[in-house]
C-alpha cells in the first residue's frame, strides 16, 4: 500500500499548479496583448481611413454613391465571415461566458482570424462599435490557444480563458486593474487566490506588451481639475439613482432592436448586416461624429461646459439609436466604448444641469462626465466593482473613489429594483436559448473554488478510471499529481492510491459535494 502524503506534499502540489497558473497567464499575457495591439493598430488605420474617404467624397454625388457601394461589399464580406464562424457575432464577450462556463467549445483560430477581420471592416464601414468586446473574445481565445499547446485540460483551458479575457479587457483600455476585475466580476463570477493572481499576471503583461508597441498614452483619459466637495455628496444619490435608470433603459432599448432585427432572417446575416452599413453612411456625410466607438465625441467632450445642452442630447440620442441598430443587426463589434461615450455625455448632461440650477462649479462637470461612466457601467452591466476600478484607472485619481462608489452603488441597485436583465448576463441566455437562471443552474458558471483530495488505497476511486466515476454536478478535475509529476487527465486515466487530485467546484453545491468526493477518496484502513 502506498503511503498517504502528508498536509505538506499536498501544500506543495497545491502550490505547483498555482505557479504553474502563474506563467502560464504571463504567456497568455504576452501573446494577448501583442495581438490587442496589432487588433487596435488595425482599428485605429480603419478609422483614420473612413473619416478621410469620407471627408473627400462629401459633396460629389458619384463619390458618394461610390462609398456606398463599398458599404454593401463590407456588409457581405463580414456576412460571410459570420457565416464562416457564426461564434464572431456580436461583441463576443457572451461566447467567452459561455465557453468559460463550459456550455460552448469555440474554435480558437478561426475566432482569431475572423474577429479580426470583421472587426476591422466595422471600423471601416463606421459602424457605432467599439473594441472592447472584440479584444475581450480575442484574448480569450489566445488563452485557449496557449492552453491547447501546452496539452492542458478543460478545466485548467477556462482558467486560462478568463486570463485571456482580462488581458484583451486591459489591452484594450490601457487599464490593467480593470482587466483583472472585469474577469473576475463579470467572466468567471468568483474571485479565488490562485486566479486573481494568474488573471493580475495576465493583464499586466498584456498591458505591458500592448503599451510598448502603442504607447504609453491611455485609450480614454480624463483630468480632474478640481474635486467634489462633501457638501454636494448629497447629490450624488440622486445621481447614481438616474445613472441606474438610464443603464436600465440601454439595455431594453439594445434588447428590443435586437428581437426586431433578429425577424430579419430573409438572406440573414447579409440583409441584416446591409441596414447598419447603409446607416453608417447615412452618419458619415450627416452627422460623422456618430461613426465609430466614439472618440471624436470625447474630444468634443473636452470642454463640456462650452457645449450647448442642444448638441449633447443630439449627440447622445443620436449614438444610442445608431449604436442599438449595429448591435441589434449582430454585427461584430463591442458595444462597451459607445456605453462609456453615452455614459459620459448623460454625465456632461446632469454636470451643466447641476451647474446652472444649483449654482455647481463649472470645473466639476469633468467630474461629473466621469461618474456618469461609472454608473453607466453599472447600471447596465451590473460589475460596480469593475466601474469604480475603470472610472480610477480613466483619471488616475484616488480622491474620486468615494463619490465613484456612491454613484455606482445607486446605479446598481435601481437598476437591479427594475428587474431589467444585466446586459452581458441577457445575451449569453439569448445565445443559450435559455433563461439566465436556467444557464446558472445548468452549467454552473459562479462561485468556482478549488479544492484538493487524497486517493487512500482501497478507496471507491482507486483503480477507477475518472469517466466511470460519477463525480457530483458541475465538478471539474483540473489535474491529477502522482510522484510528484503533474498528469493532465482525462477520461481514461486510472486513479491510484496516493494520487493527489485538484477538483474545482461549484461552491452552490455546498459541503455535500465536497463530502461525497471525500467519501469515495476515504480508504478501508480509514478511521
Amino acid at each position: 500500500m502506498r503511503p498517504r502524503r502528508d498536509p505538506v506534499q499536498r501544500r506543495l502540489s497545491e502550490d505547483r499548479f498555482q505557479v504553474s497558473l502563474v506563467w502560464e497567464g504571463l504567456l497568455v499575457g504576452l501573446f494577448g496583448g501583442f495581438v490587442i495591439a496589432l487588433y487596435r493598430l488595425a482599428l485605429a488605420w480603419a478609422e483614420r481611413t473612413v473619416r478621410h474617404l469620407t471627408s473627400v467624397a462629401a459633396g460629389d454625388p458619384l463619390l458618394v454613391a461610390g462609398w456606398f457601394c463599398m458599404l454593401a461589399v463590407m456588409a457581405l464580406v463580414v456576412g460571410f465571415l459570420v457565416k464562416w464562424e457564426p461564434d464572431t457575432s456580436g461583441s463576443g464577450i457572451p461566447q467567452v461566458d459561455a465557453e468559460v462556463m463550459g456550455a460552448k467549445s469555440m474554435k480558437w483560430h478561426k475566432v482569431l482570424v475572423a474577429k479580426f477581420i470583421e472587426g476591422t471592416l466595422t471600423a471601416l464601414g463606421g459602424l457605432s462599435m467599439g473594441r472592447e468586446g472584440p479584444s475581450v473574445q480575442l484574448g480569450g481565445m489566445v488563452g485557449k490557444g496557449v492552453s491547447r499547446l501546452l496539452g492542458r485540460g478543460r478545466g485548467e483551458e477556462r482558467l486560462l480563458v478568463t486570463c485571456g479575457a482580462g488581458a484583451g479587457m486591459a489591452a484594450a483600455f490601457h487599464a490593467p486593474l480593470t482587466g483583472v476585475m472585469f474577469a473576475l466580476e463579470e467572466i468567471h463570477k468568483t474571485f479565488s487566490a490562485p486566479l486573481i493572481i494568474s488573471a493580475m499576471t495576465s493583464a499586466v503583461a498584456s498591458d505591458y506588451i500592448a503599451s510598448s508597441i502603442l504607447g504609453l498614452s491611455p485609450a480614454v483619459a480624463f483630468e480632474l481639475t478640481a474635486f467634489i466637495p462633501h457638501a454636494v455628496y448629497a447629490l450624488l444619490i440622486p445621481f447614481g439613482i438616474v445613472m441606474g435608470l438610464v443603464g436600465a433603459a440601454h439595455n431594453l432599448g439594445m434588447y428590443f432592436a435586437q428581437d426586431v432585427l433578429s425577424k430579419v432572417r430573409v438572406h440573414a446575416p447579409y440583409l441584416r448586416l446591409l441596414i447598419p452599413f447603409a446607416l453608417a453612411g447615412i452618419a458619415a456625410f450627416a452627422m460623422p461624429q456618430l461613426m465609430d466607438g466614439g472618440d471624436a465625441i470625447l474630444e468634443l467632450l473636452e470642454e463640456p461646459a462650452g457645449l450647448p445642452v442642444f448638441t449633447l442630447l443630439t449627440l447622445l440620442v443620436g449614438k444610442y439609436v445608431f449604436t442599438c441598430i449595429c448591435f441589434g443587426s449582430g454585427a461584430p463589434g463591442g458595444t462597451l466604448f459607445p456605453l462609456v461615450v453615452m455614459g459620459a455625455l448623460v454625465g456632461a448632461l446632469l454636470g451643466i444641469c447641476l451647474t446652472s440650477l444649483l449654482g455647481v462649479a463649472p470645473e466639476l462637470v469633468v467630474n461629473f462626465m466621469v461618474l456618469g461612466i461609472a454608473g453607466m457601467f453599472a447600471g447596465a452591466i451590473r460589475a460596480p466593482v469593475t466601474a469604480v476600478v475603470l472610472a480610477f484607472e480613466l483619471t488616475g485619481s484616488l480622491q474620486a473613489l468615494l463619490s465613484l462608489s456612491i454613484v455606482s452603488v445607486f446605479a446598481y441597485v435601481t437598476a437591479n429594483l427594475l428587474s431589467v436583465d444585466a446586459y452581458y448576463e441577457h445575451l449569453l441566455g439569448k445565445l443559450l436559448g435559455v433563461s439566465v437562471e436556467e444557464a446558472h443552474g445548468r452549467w454552473g458558471a459562479d462561485g468556482r473554488q478549488l479544492h484538493t483530495y487524497t486517493v487512500e488505497a482501497g478507496s471507491k476511486l482507486c483503480g477507477s478510471c475518472i469517466k466511470d466515476v460519477s463525480w457530483p454536478e458541475r465538478a471539474l478535475i483540473v489535474t491529477v499529481s502522482r510522484f510528484g509529476a503533474d498528469i493532465v487527465p482525462h477520461g481514461d486515466t486510472t486513479l491510484e492510491a496516493g494520487d493527489e487530485i485538484l477538483v474545482l467546484l461549484d461552491e452552490r453545491s455546498g459541503d455535500h459535494a465536497e463530502s461525497r468526493i471525500r467519501g469515495m477518496c476515504r480508504g478501508s484502513f480509514s478511521g
